[in-house]
């Protein structure tokens, strides 16, 4: 076996395309807990939306709170114009019952709360009582005290101070034993609760502080909303007032629609991370018209009908939004409206004739496939009209008819090919692409990528897309999109956080399997929130200084993998290293994205052809014991990021590269000048 390497990239062969910042973008979809683990609530169920679950009449996460046993709870219509349902509760003074609900929650302190209560109540019950404590020790977090100013439904702020953090606490809302006594009679001792909210003081518009913070880390350059859940998604149903918005089933995931982040959170997060955004268009049970509406939403004056209505929610100006796509996956059998390639651009046509009467300025992406029958009738029929068409570009096991019971290093070694798999596609799209020159000039994006490891719906314990081997696959990936950069301007790595199994950042402990996982908090660590490898990965490619191609040559091992099924990816003989030479738009510094995708060391030598490799060099290095290493809530930074100085001499005589390992090479140079290729 040949664990030596030569590197040999010649600086004088730049690009005449740039590479697109887009690039490294990433993805948000209202998908199982992702919405949850992103925003900075820590209650449940604040609407009250859910079924009873732990008593009866008590709504979804809540359970009851008393000493009463004549206590009753029941769910009623919501306040009105809000949406959800009211919580009913009935005290009966002769109990002396302190009496409400609570909901065990994870808590950060010191720190204050903003709490929110929409409350009724009968006209004896003159306060109520929310309190935090932690269910361990018993020890009282914060307390406030709410005054009733009347019978009637009535909005209720208070800011509740926590002591600390807590991983094990629990909320109340009640009324004390301690309040004034009354006569039972059939209207008394009657408490409603329409919405109760906490909200830490340190969130960004709505997000986790923690979340915002390692995302502009991650340096996206484009933010996408979209997915599955989008094609039964009506976004009226998101914008105004948050507790007039609908409470909405989420029909691809189950659960309910997030309401609290609709467009204008949207906007407000990616505005903060100073990112564009990419807005999916529901083109499975929405119409031109409504898709148009979403257009002038965003991008109307205030003197258009959409465009009032926005500045009426408190964004006068429009938020022009450039980038719009038609359709996810809509050849899925998942998705609402899936349909043929045929009926699908049919229908991407007149989308796009509204579209682009709201906005002429507008840039259009439509759903494409790796099934090129369906991406030739989108082009035949659409192409003269889209700007970009997109790609989903998952692979697992299924591909090489793999199963859990195969070695865990051939199945290592399948998911290291995800490179071969990404060029296969977007070579053969390339060429549907040029077939006729009337849609010749579009583009590709990727909006959905990363491992996907099968079967995923009998996993135990942790899935492999948080593994250092799932990390070096992604790293891979970038590679051959980067190598692919002047037709590929887009990617959209899936997901931000949490949601499916894929999500780089991670909040909490929720990362079992999808199905039947462990619940949330069995570790004791649920405010943790942290990165996985791949998280690493996107930061490190991101934030680096390139702008264009320099050719690469690479002489190495090679590696082979099994598969029991015909593949249309050659795989024998794969490159143990996959690399990506770039370099800045002045040319002084070239970055080599080197990933070792053997189980072995490899000693790189490395020539520069154009400029002398003299003096140090900066190596940056994400590596682990394993490629089954992971971080979790008990170890967050066990893979992580670190650079080095290395001199020139060490590369020229062969640096070793640790097995499954991911690296950004920087060189200073002098660069000569040389042509373009």
């Amino acid at each position: 076996m040949n664990n030596e390497a030569k590197i040999t990239i010649d600086g004088n062969r730049i690009s005449e395309h740039t590479v697109n910042p887009y690039l490294f973008g990433h993805f948000v979809e209202d998908i199982r807990d992702h919405m949850e683990a992103m925003l900075a609530f820590p209650l449940k169920d604040m609407d009250f939306e859910s079924e009873a679950e732990n008593a009866p009449g008590v709504s979804g996460s809540w359970y009851a709170y008393t000493n009463g046993r004549n206590t009753k709870y029941a769910l009623e219509a919501a306040a009105p114009k809000h949406s959800g349902r009211a919580q009913r509760i009935r005290i009966l003074s002769g109990d002396e019952a302190y009496a409400g609900i609570a909901q065990k929650i994870a808590l950060k302190g010191a720190l204050e709360y903003s709490v929110k209560l929409v409350v009724r109540a009968s006209i004896e019950l003159n306060y109520v009582i929310v309190e935090a404590v932690d269910r361990r020790s018993q020890e009282r977090l914060g307390l406030e005290r709410i005054e009733l100013a009347g019978h009637n439904w009535r909005e209720y702020n208070a800011v509740l101070a926590v002591s600390r953090d807590s991983a094990d606490a629990e909320f109340r809302i009640y009324v004390p034993a301690e309040h004034q006594r009354w006569q039972d009679s059939v209207s008394t001792g009657l408490l409603w609760i329409d919405h109760a909210s906490l909200l830490p003081v340190d969130h960004v518009g709505l997000v986790k502080r923690e979340v915002v913070e390692m995302t502009r880390d991650l340096n996206p350059g484009m933010m996408r909303l979209a997915g599955n859940y989008i094609s039964a998604y009506h976004f009226e149903h998101g914008i105004g007032p948050e507790l007039e918005r609908p409470v909405m089933y989420n029909e691809a995931w189950g659960g309910w629609t997030s309401k609290y982040f609709g467009t204008d959170e949207f906007i407000r997060f990616c505005r903060e991370l100073q990112v564009e955004p990419l807005i999916c268009v529901n083109d499975g049970s929405g119409t031109p018209e409504e898709a148009a509406q979403w257009i002038e939403y965003c991008n109307g004056s205030a003197d258009t009908p959409m465009g009032a209505k926005r500045a009426a929610n408190g964004h006068p100006e429009p938020y022009g939004v450039k980038y719009w796509e038609i359709g996810n996956e809509v050849w899925g059998a998942w998705q609402v409206g899936t349909c043929t390639g045929e009926q699908f651009a049919r229908r991407t046509v007149s989308f796009i004739e509204a579209m682009k009467a709201a906005d002429p300025s507008i840039i259009i992406l439509a759903c494409g496939h790796t099934d090129q029958e369906w991406n030739r009738a989108v082009l035949d029929i659409a192409g003269e009209r889209i700007d970009y068409l997109t790609l989903h570009l998952y692979h697992g096991y299924n591909r090489f008819a793999m199963d859990r019971g195969t070695p865990a290093e051939e199945r290592y070694k399948a998911i290291a090919t995800f490179p071969e798999w990404t060029r296969h596609n977007i070579e053969e799209t390339r060429a549907q692409i040029l077939a006729n020159p009337k849609h010749s000039h579009v583009k590709l994006a990727i909006t959905e990528y990363n491992t996907m490891y099968y079967p995923n719906n009998v996993r135990k314990g942790l899935p492999d897309e948080h593994t250092l081997g799932a990390a070096v696959a992604n790293a891979a990936n970038l590679n051959e999109m980067l190598r692919a950069s002047d037709l590929v301007h887009i990617g959209s790595f899936s997901d931000l956080v949490n949601g499916w199994l894929g999500g780089c950042i991670r909040v909490g402990d929720y990362y079992a399997d999808q199905y039947c996982g462990k619940t949330p908090g069995w570790s004791g660590h649920p405010l943790t929130v942290y990165g996985t490898p791949t998280y690493e990965v996107m930061k490190l490619y991101a934030n680096r200084d390139i702008s264009r191609l320099l050719p690469v040559d690479v002489s190495c091992g090679t590696f082979s993998v099994q598969a029991d099924i015909t593949t249309p990816v050659e795989l024998d003989a794969l490159p143990d290293l996959d690399i990506a030479a770039c370099t800045n738009e002045d040319g002084s510094v070239i970055t080599v994205f080197i990933v070792n995708r053997s189980l072995q060391a490899v000693k790189a030598g490395l020539n520069l052809r154009g400029s002398d490799l003299t003096g140090g060099t900066l190596l940056y290095e994400i590596t682990g014991d394993s490629e089954r290493e992971i971080n979790s809530v008990f170890e967050p930074d066990r893979i992580a990021c670190k650079v080095n100085v290395v001199p020139a001499e060490a590369w020229k005589a062969g640096y070793p590269l640790r097995p499954t390992s991911v690296y950004a090479l920087e060189i200073r140079t002098k660069h000569e000048a040389g042509g373009t290729e």
